[in-house]
């Protein structure tokens, strides 16, 4: 599947509906497995379909997930005017072209960006590398941008200037940042 890079409030929504629409099929070839037949399909049988169809089940929902994680993060974004930007560039699965998952400019400001989905035990984890890698960035805004579910409802990030959290739920397409913006 191919899909645009930049993203602006004229494509997002229908880059979201196309990509949601290609991963419909997925783990149809899983259905009434379960044990060690499951896990092994999981871990060893490709996909076959959607955005990675080389790939197995496991890594693909990995990259998937992170995947909507940037779509509805960004869309978001873009809908409610968060930073001053009008584009993102963005880059999916475990593409490394330009440095950093997400990448907006204009007006002699500069964003970059960071994004994940994870389960809460590995939160942690995940973010220290990602934190190290955006604080070695000269940007006037550092986004880390990770599903919501992956901290507790009560979770407070520290602080720190230039550094933003966006928490995006996929499934309401909505997200929140910490600290607020304010734009």
């Amino acid at each position: 599947m191919d899909l645009e890079r930049t993203l602006t409030l004229h494509n997002v929504q229908a880059l979201v509906k196309r990509y949601t629409k290609s991963i419909e099929n997925i783990g149809v070839t899983i259905e009434g497995m379960k044990g060690l037949t499951l896990i092994q399909a999981l871990k060893r049988e490709k996909v076959g379909s959607g955005p990675y169809p080389k790939v197995t089940i496991f890594e693909a929902a990995n990259r998937i997930m992170t995947d909507l994680v940037i779509l509805h993060g960004v869309r978001w974004l873009l809908k409610n005017r968060t930073f001053p930007f009008d584009a993102y560039e963005v880059e999916f699965g475990n593409e490394d072209k330009n440095d950093f998952d997400l990448r907006a400019s204009g007006n002699g400001r500069l964003l970059v960006g960071e994004a994940f989905n994870v389960a809460p035990s590995f939160y942690q984890g995940k973010k220290l590398p990602m934190l190290k890698k955006l604080r070695k960035e000269t940007a006037d805004y550092r986004v880390v941008m990770v599903n919501h579910d992956a901290v507790t409802q009560g979770y407070s990030p520290l602080l720190e200037d230039g550094l933003y959290y966006v928490f995006v739920n996929v499934a309401a397409s909505t997200a929140k940042v910490v600290p607020n913006t304010g734009f």
